[in-house]
């Protein structure tokens, strides 16, 4: 999965989320996609993997 489907499948996530949950606002899932790049950096830094690697695996799930 490269960037371009990644950022889609996340603007498709975050319009289930505001339709579900209308209190949820641009600045939430702007910032539950910083807490995601630092998650993926941490899990770089322990595993020693690249992002694509990480993505790849995460995708998996």
């Amino acid at each position: 999965m490269n960037d371009d489907q990644l950022e889609g499948k996340w603007k498709q996530i975050k319009g289930e989320f505001k339709q579900k949950y209308g209190k949820i606002t641009d600045d939430d899932t702007t910032y539950a996609e910083g807490r995601f790049d630092e998650m993926l950096g941490r899990l770089q830094e322990r595993t020693g993997k690249n992002k694509e690697e990480l993505r790849r695996e995460i995708e998996k799930w």
